[in-house]
């Protein structure tokens, strides 16, 4: 059958074709057609190729992904794939197929920018693509963050500290039962918390064959719709669990004549693998960097010699006996075992105080702090990290999960499903037409030590081997809903860190307000701007005497303020601006002076061990704790307040608090940056860097309301538009109706939409 491509009023592609494969085929074409600049992008950063046209920017990326093994990794995993599903493996090869074919015809304007051709997928570069998109979801660098707070304060001091910033990607999702519902049947909405990117994370699309008809956003560079989607039976959300599912270990390692050997628990000096590989940098020398994988992962911070850039050792790099050990099926033991011990293996971030945001996922160009090598760990020992993540460990990326969601008819097929699921790990929430409903946790957590789960622990000792997986947990719903915004719910067993409670409670409170619901209703709750993580600050200016008048009239009008983070607000200016002073000098007080210099990790990871986004993020856990180190907390929120009201912000809250789109390559004509509502701990998160800027790179990257009464009543919409192709009608077109908290129809009559081709 031919492949037909309609479009509808927003330029949503809608897909309909004879078999599952043709539509995939279809998929990754009218994707490559739409966003080819996107696609290669991803696909240069899952291969750690990134800076051969972008340039330096990009090297602290590639470092990452080449010495972390992503490529290799979906390698393997593919190739496992068509081992243990073979007909998912061809449905994935159709979707490169089409990739390729649309990107052979590519004219996106970036490329002549950067003289950079479209290069070809490979079978396995979707999975890439997912994996680079996700290694860093469970925040395994805030572990490195642990290690100094309890080296520099106390083991006490992790908790003050322990909250969810924009560092990880969050989501609001809620499920109203059909007994709360105005029709009778369930609804669910929400909104995914990620980075703002130009072209967006999520893709709007519809695909219908002779097995399936479903819409939802997916994940450009991936087949299907794995995260969001409605069959017209029954449809499908996730938020970020939080759960803590990567290990680091510090690894004891020695240079040998034939290569390089780690200290393991039983005593042993093991042969490690390890080669060098070269990073071509755009405009500068190539960049040779040393990849070494011990039983336990692989190093991504230091090596033999400890942290001192990526030495690549002259005298062995060209070591016949090191390039044929690299493969050797001996040294990977256990490779067959996942469960076998030591089986081988998106912050808000710091951002310039300028106002230029830096992603802590490192998208491009994360700052770096300055600060003096620390090349030595405890007694000495040279730092050397491993990284152990579970792809690397089972070779599964989940992908058997996604033809089966396509397929599904019912919350049961949704459930088995999401059992083959495995990374990011997600809180799901499903409904059908028949009245059921699902709440559950999917993706797999290994068994583990609990100090692995806190902080860095030693490859050298027994104890901290992985033990197997844990039983996803399950909940209900309360009061006929279910909401999830990454606090403290079904996945607390497997987590560290959660979001405060705020939104998930707004959202509780909000939905207890009103008896019946309709999907029409839903935005409201998208676009409450109420920030209850306000508390603490003003509890602190409300028992302040003594002010000058100045101060005293701020602190007064701050105390009415209705705590709604509104563009248009200027009291919601205000405290922001009190916000970010009370934040500077707590991060500035000598108490926390060790800490304002971090080692000097990769910088991909500096953001996370940043101070001053640090205690914006936690400043509610510091200013309410009964002993904060001595700091006389009444005393700098005191100075704070002093300080602004003499010189107050002039404006409303949206003439600072501003969209700032993360791009691989700045446009040649800049956009506006339009002004937001909302805060980090508002439901509508967009989140700046309290005490740095309130510029935000992070908020709603997506927003759905799904209907199971009638699926053509669900609506939906992405920050920017469909399109990522500079000056296409919708390329932005959407950002209007995303910044007012309207939201377009999902149209599935093909009556309705207009026929692009046939392919």
């Amino acid at each position: 059958m031919t492949v037909e491509i309609y479009r509808d009023a927003w330029g949503i592609p809608h897909l309909r074709a004879g078999s599952a494969a043709e539509l995939a085929r279809a998929q990754g074409l009218v994707t490559a057609r739409d966003r080819a600049w996107q696609l290669e992008v991803e696909r240069h950063r899952a291969q750690g190729t990134s800076a051969s046209f972008l340039g330096g920017s990009a090297l602290a990326w590639d470092r990452f992904a080449r010495r972390a093994r992503l490529d290799d990794t979906a390698r393997r995993c593919f190739a496992d794939l068509e081992r243990r599903d073979p007909g998912t493996a061809r449905w994935v090869r159709a979707y490169v197929d089409g990739v390729n074919e649309g990107l052979a015809d590519a004219t996106a304007p970036e490329f002549a920018r950067t003289g950079l051709a479209p290069g070809r997928w490979e079978p396995w570069t979707p999975l890439g693509v997912w994996l680079a998109t996700h290694i860093l979801f469970a925040g395994f660098p805030a572990k490195l963050w642990r290690e100094q707070v309890a080296a520099h304060l106390d083991a006490d001091a992790i908790g003050l500290f322990a909250t969810d910033g924009p560092g990880t990607s969050g989501s609001n999702g809620w499920l109203v039962g059909g007994e709360r519902t105005a029709t009778g049947r369930a609804v669910i909405a929400g909104d995914p918390h990620r980075w703002i990117e130009d072209p967006g994370v999520y893709q709007q699309i519809h695909l219908s064959c002779p097995e399936f008809d479903v819409v939802g956003l997916a994940v450009p560079g991936v087949p299907g719709i794995a995260h969001f989607g409605h069959t017209g039976t029954v449809a499908w959300a996730i938020t970020n669990a939080m759960a803590d599912y990567q290990d680091l270990y510090r690894e004891r390692l020695r240079r040998t004549g034939a290569g390089v050997e780690a200290l393991d628990p039983d005593g042993v000096w093991r042969r490690a693998s390890r080669h060098t590989e070269t990073i071509e940098v755009a405009g500068e020398e190539p960049v040779e960097v040393e990849v070494i994988e011990t039983d336990r992962g692989p190093l991504i911070i230091g090596g033999p010699e400890g942290i001192d850039g990526d030495p690549a050792d002259p005298a062995h790099e060209d070591d016949p006996a090191d390039q044929a050990h690299e493969d050797d099926p001996a040294d990977l033991a256990h490779e067959d075992d996942p469960l076998a011990p030591a089986a081988p293996g998106d912050p808000a971030g710091p951002q310039d105080p300028n106002g230029d945001p830096a992603g802590a996922d490192a998208r491009a160009d994360s700052p770096r702090p300055g600060g003096a090598d620390h090349p030595a760990g405890p007694s000495g020992v040279p730092v050397a990290v491993s990284l152990r993540y579970p792809p690397r460990v089972t070779g599964d990326l989940g992908f058997s999960a996604l033809l089966p969601l396509l397929r599904a008819r019912r919350v049961g097929d949704v459930d088995r499903a999401f059992d083959r699921w495995a990374e990011p790990v997600n809180v799901v929430q499903a409904a059908d037409t028949e009245g059921g409903v699902l709440h559950r946790v999917a993706g797999r957590v290994p068994l583990r030590a609990e100090a692995n789960r806190l902080r860095l622990v030693p490859a050298w000792e027994p104890g901290h081997e992985w033990c197997g997986w844990h039983v996803s947990p399950r909940a209900g719903l309360t009061d006929g809903v279910a909401v999830m915004a990454n606090q403290r719910g079904p996945a607390e067993p497997l987590g560290v860190e959660f979001a405060p409670p705020h939104r998930a409670d707004r959202i509780t409170a909000l939905l207890a307000g009103q008896e019946r619901w309709s999907a029409a209703d839903m935005p409201a709750l998208h676009t409450d701007t109420h920030l209850a993580s306000a508390s603490p600050l003003l509890d602190h200016l409300d028992a302040l005497d003594g002010l000058t008048p100045e101060a005293a009239a701020l602190r007064d009008r701050l105390l009415r303020w209705d705590r709604r983070m509104d563009a248009g607000s200027a009291d919601a200016a205000l405290y922001a601006a009190v916000r970010g002073a009370v934040v500077r000098r707590l991060a500035a007080h000598p108490a926390f002076a060790a800490l304002t210099t971090p080692p000097a990790y990769p910088e991909v990871f500096q953001p996370w061990l940043a101070l001053v986004p640090r205690v914006g993020f936690a400043l509610e856990h510091l200013l309410r704790a009964e002993d904060l180190y001595g700091i006389d907390r009444p005393a700098a929120v005191r100075a704070a307040i002093e300080e602004v009201a003499p010189r107050p912000p002039a404006g409303v809250w949206g003439d600072t608090h501003r969209l700032a789109p993360w791009r691989a390559l700045e446009p040649e004509q800049p956009y506006d940056e339009p002004g937001l509502s909302g805060d980090h701990d508002c439901v509508l998160c967009t989140s700046g860097v309290p005490g740095l800027t309130d510029r935000a790179a992070r908020g709603p990257a997506a927003r759905y309301v799904w209907d199971l009464a009638r699926r053509e009543d669900s609506r939906w919409v992405v920050p920017l538009g469909a399109s990522g192709v500079p000056g296409s009608p919708h390329h932005r077109d959407q950002l209007p109706l995303w910044l007012a908290g309207d939201l377009v129809p999902v149209v599935t009559d093909w009556a309705q939409l207009t026929k692009e081709t046939d392919v």
